[in-house]
């Protein structure tokens, strides 16, 4: 739910979810939106009904149109239907906190938890290191003291409780911290142990939180900065930034000559008057 963050009303829907492959922090256990894709209806540029996939788990022959359709944001058809793999909620949670440590040392601890046993669903470092542990009552209670044990060659860990857990988790998934914050906003995608050298390669007065165990980065930078001809940026997209900034540095990651091809082909199978979010993604 990034409306505080953005400054807009409305309220968030599924297909919404769909269209821009949203993925909260439980993205490096379960996936992003688009592995939980089954099937989809939706109308194309020319006015054609299409649907794909199906309501439940089974091999689909011919072209894979869910997972097209999912992080499309429109430019191919308007979703009319989605089907959804889900997982049941966990019955209870916990979070361990480690404070004071360096981005290099959150990466190291938050690598060093995501390949233990001990099945974690959210790192992210922000005020300071946290980790997410979720499940039944006595399996979250023995994953919580062996984690413990892990992470204590890193600093002191405390716990939060199911509480606690849920808000500190909903504030990351939000990016709730820049709401308020003056500046422009990116989202960056980069391999967990680039995090270090890519935050340290950002402009002077940057704010950063981390995600995904450091693969995922929120900057908010100084207005009008463009943090893309830094060789170590990785996938960068402008989430917040003012008019006069995104007429001049565009939305998404530019595309090499194949993917843009390749995406401007199939624009026009699907779009061929090209009227569905003209611009968007080009």
């Amino acid at each position: 739910d990034h409306r505080a963050l953005l400054g807009t009303k409305g309220s968030p829907t599924i297909g919404g979810v769909v269209a821009a492959n949203v993925s909260g922090p439980r993205r490096i256990a379960v996936g992003a939106c688009r592995d939980h894709m089954l099937g989809v209806r939706f109308v194309d540029g020319a006015g054609t009904i299409l649907k794909n996939g199906g309501r439940v788990m089974k091999n689909v022959t011919g072209y894979d149109l869910v997972k097209l359709m999912s992080g499309s944001y429109g430019t191919l058809g308007v979703l009319t239907e989605v089907s959804l793999k889900v997982l049941p909620k966990p019955e209870t949670s916990a979070t361990l906190r480690v404070e004071g440590l360096s981005t290099a040392q959150a990466v190291a601890a938050m690598s060093a938890a995501l390949g233990s046993p001990y099945e974690v669903t959210g790192a992210a470092q922000t005020d300071a290191t946290y980790l997410r542990i979720e499940g039944f009552d006595a399996s979250v209670a023995y994953r919580t003291g062996q984690l413990t044990s892990l992470l204590g060659a890193f600093g002191e860990v405390s716990v939060l409780d199911a509480k606690a857990t849920c808000t500190l988790w909903a504030d990351i998934r939000d990016v709730a911290a820049f709401a308020k914050a003056e500046g422009d906003v990116w989202r960056i995608s980069v391999k967990p142990s680039d995090a270090p050298q890519v935050i340290a390669a950002l402009p002077d007065g940057t704010k950063t939180l981390l995600d995904w165990g450091g693969g995922l980065i929120w900057a908010c930078t100084p207005a009008g900065t463009d943090i893309r001809p830094l060789a170590t940026a990785g996938h960068a997209t402008l989430i917040r930034a003012g008019a006069e900034t995104r007429a001049t540095l565009p939305v998404f990651e530019p595309q090499d000559h194949v993917t843009a091809t390749l995406s401007q082909g199939l624009r026009q199978k699907f779009d061929p008057r090209g009227i569905l979010n003209p611009g968007l993604m080009a």
